[in-house]
């Protein structure tokens, strides 16, 4: 078995303007000799430990878009945590390097992705204000695919919600491993995620035994919980789309998820 090594350094905090109650801060965290930079965010209004959540970012890497989910997390009263899957806060500006990032990490989710996710894990338990038994992730594009993943490894998780995320899979979810309960919400008119994908997801979690949702949002397409999607189609082409009412919807959804999870 691996030995996954971690460190973590805290680099301040900063509190945003927008809630003089969220308190941000930049995290260093390692796995396995890579620098991963994460942003925390909480509520301190009170003391008491909270359930947390790790928020993955899309195929562009940890970027302000995670960030911004974080901070809404906070607002809600959970400490998040915007992970860093690919390494030094590496960012992609063009879709070319986007999916060369992504696939580096995709193509051994089990090994590099997994190390990644779990170092960010044990250091949010480490943090004073998260009730440890209580963590979730949520995560959007190749973040969803990645904590669907992290799901069918067995990860102990409350639960997983992704957005807009990859469903097809090499390694499927067995009976009785995933602990994690899942919640997709999916864009009704994706054109990269296909009825093949989507039956066979719904044939692999009912055959595994897994609590699951499946939302579909009518008219949505891929990137429809991100307000700069409509930029990106523009820029380079691609078929993504913000769609206001599926990414307030979708972020009810969730809430009402974790609602359900939460002890």
């Amino acid at each position: 078995m691996k030995k996954i090594v971690f460190a973590v350094l805290f680099l301040g905090f900063m509190v945003t303007t927008s809630c003089a109650e969220v308190q941000t801060q930049e995290v260093k965290y390692v796995s396995n000799g890579v620098t991963l930079n994460g942003y925390l965010a909480y509520d301190d209004n009170t003391g008491e430990k909270r359930p947390a959540v790790l928020v993955v970012h899309e195929w562009w890497g940890h970027n302000d878009y995670a960030r911004k989910r974080a901070r809404m997390l906070a607002e809600l009263g959970y400490v998040a945590l915007a992970v860093d899957m690919y390494g030094d806060g590496k960012t992609a500006e063009h879709p070319d390097d986007a999916g060369k990032f992504a696939g580096e990490v995709g193509k051994n989710m089990e090994g590099i992705g997994k190390d990644r996710f779990l170092a960010a894990l044990n250091m949010l338990k480490m943090h004073p204000l998260v009730d440890s038994g209580n963590i979730a992730a949520i995560g959007y594009c190749f973040g969803g695919g990645t904590v669907l993943h992290m799901a069918r490894f067995g990860v102990d998780l409350k639960g997983v919600v992704s957005f807009h995320g990859s469903l097809a899979t090499k390694t499927p979810a067995e009976l009785g491993q995933v602990k994690a309960k899942v919640l997709v919400c999916h864009g009704a008119d994706d054109q990269f995620v296909s009825q093949e994908n989507i039956d066979a997801f719904k044939k692999e979690m009912d055959d595994a035994g897994v609590d699951y949702q499946f939302k579909s949002y009518e008219g949505a397409v891929h990137g429809f919980t991100n307000s700069q999607a409509d930029e990106f189609a523009s820029k380079f082409n691609l078929l993504l789309a913000y769609n206001e009412q599926a990414d307030k919807q979708s972020w009810q959804d969730m809430q009402e998820f974790f609602n359900s999870i939460f002890d």
